[in-house]
Parts: C-alpha cells; sequence; structure tokens
C-alpha cells in the first residue's frame, strides 16, 4: 500500500485524492451518459455532477464532526480525511434533489442515472481508503489478510502490530467493498437498460448498498463514534443503523413507484 504518490516540496499527493478524483470523473461521465439516454441533457447533468460532489464532500465532514470526538475543523488532518460515506450520500442527495427541483427535471430519471456513477466511484474511493490505510478491518487468520505500512499507521492509525509486538493482519474491508461495488456498478448498468419504471435504478442501489455495507460493517474495526448513542443501546455501528433506514426507505419507495406504474402489481 501507498498512501503517497510523490511530494511537490512538503506536500505530499496522496493516493486517496487521485483514486477519488478518477472515481468522481468516470461517475461522473456515466451519470452524463445515461442521463443522455434518458432525453436528459448532458450539459446539465454535468453541473448537477459538479454541486452534488461538493454537497457530498460538505456532508461526508459534518457527519465526521458529529461522530468523531475532538474534530478540529480548521486543521489540515480535518481536511485530508475522507469522511464518512453515509453523510456524503445523504449530502449529495439532498443537494441533487434541491437542484432538480431548480432545473425542473425529472427526479428519478436523474437519479437512475445518476445511482450507478455512485457505485463506480465508490469501487475507485475504496481502492484510495486502501491505498491510505483507512476504514481497516478486524484481525484475522485468513491468508489474503493484510499488514499495513508504518505511513499508514501514522497517517491513520491502522494497527500495525498486535498486543504481543507481531506484525498484525487486518480483513481488507476496503477491498470487501470495492470489489462488491464493481460487481453493484455492473447490476446497475444492466438494471438501466431494463427498467420497468424510472427510479428503479436508484431504489435497487439503495437496498443492495444497504446490505453490502451492513455485512461489511461486521468486519470493520476503525473507532468512528457512537451517533447519538444508538450504538451502545443496540449493538450496531452507526452505519449499519443508517442502512436498516436506507434499506427501509428503498423498500417503501420500490412500492409506491410500482403502485403508480402501469402494468405492474406489489400483490
Amino acid at each position: 500500500m501507498y498512501p503517497e504518490i510523490f511530494r511537490i516540496g512538503s506536500f505530499p499527493i496522496n493516493t486517496y485524492g487521485i483514486l477519488l478524483a478518477i472515481g468522481l470523473l468516470l461517475a461522473l461521465y456515466t451519470a452524463a451518459k445515461l442521463a443522455s439516454n434518458d432525453g436528459l441533457p448532458r450539459e446539465r447533468i454535468y453541473d448537477l455532477g459538479l454541486w452534488t460532489i461538493i454537497g457530498g464532500l460538505i456532508g461526508s465532514k459534518i457527519l465526521l464532526f458529529f461522530l468523531e470526538d475532538n474534530v478540529n475543523l480548521f486543521s489540515l488532518d480535518f481536511l485530508r480525511s475522507g469522511g464518512v460515506y453515509y453523510g456524503g450520500f445523504l449530502g449529495g442527495f439532498f443537494t441533487l434533489a434541491f437542484l432538480i427541483n431548480f432545473y425542473k427535471l425529472s427526479f428519478w430519471k436523474v437519479a437512475d442515472a445518476f445511482a450507478p456513477g455512485v457505485a463506480l466511484g465508490q469501487f475507485f474511493g475504496r481502492q484510495g481508503c486502501f491505498s491510505a490505510g483507512c476504514c481497516w478491518g478486524k484481525p484475522t487468520d485468513l491468508f489474503w489478510g493484510v499488514h499495513f505500512t508504518e505511513l499508514g499507521h501514522e497517517n491513520t492509525g491502522v494497527p500495525i502490530y498486535t498486543e504481543a509486538g507481531e506484525n498484525a493482519y487486518l480483513h481488507p474491508t476496503q477491498l470487501y467493498e470495492s470489489i462488491a461495488m464493481l460487481i453493484v456498478f455492473g447490476i446497475l448498468i444492466f438494471l438501466h437498460r431494463r427498467k420497468r419504471f424510472d427510479g428503479q435504478v436508484l431504489i435497487a442501489y439503495g437496498i443492495i448498498y444497504a446490505l453490502v455495507r451492513f455485512t461489511i460493517e461486521f468486519f470493520r474495526d476503525d473507532p468512528r463514534g457512537d451517533f447519538l448513542g444508538l450504538t451502545t443501546l443496540t449493538g450496531l455501528s452507526t452505519s449499519q443503523i443508517i442502512s436498516l433506514l436506507v434499506a427501509f426507505g428503498a423498500i417503501v419507495f420500490m412500492f409506491l413507484r410500482l403502485r403508480k406504474t402501469p402494468g405492474t402489481t406489489t400483490a
């Protein structure tokens, strides 16, 4: 794992940032292409995408601020940190919803165009997490367990030694999610070409990702706080609680959309 690609003077060019930028650009290109297939203006989708990215970045930082203690809003470490994905998802979603209404576009068509791109962006984003050493997993004896570098430990605090002083090998939860989201991307592209109603792709993303994230959380081991005491109360992580809410909301929307779609039934 290589957290840094090179330095310009004393300023590091991080692998995470490069991979995240690649993922965002490819996600935006994918969204614009799918949107144009649905008759939406490609130029407007690029505008939406750029503002949605900004909203997502702000949302990820806001949730990070509420989850972690002693966060310095004005520190370089805070600006360089990846933030919390669900905060980014919600921040981007609300930004997108506002702009869609402002530009008077079809919400469900735009959302269907963005959903596969989000999954593709997550594939690259989690590769970046793996390179940085953040979002690490629990110790494992499995042969694919990963031992992170000293630089990764310095940057993120990822454990590199056990209490006995031996090398620590951890579940590569970043890669678990990265590979899963590449598969989800393929599923959503396939579904987009065959969807029965507008909104089906977004709803499928919400359900599938919630299940993926809920499962992977059992293998993660990085400290991420206890939002509103829910982790202590339920024994689940904050992301697992949000996953359940997202899955429930997506299922509700699925039934509502099916009821409004001619030729479909919910029975």
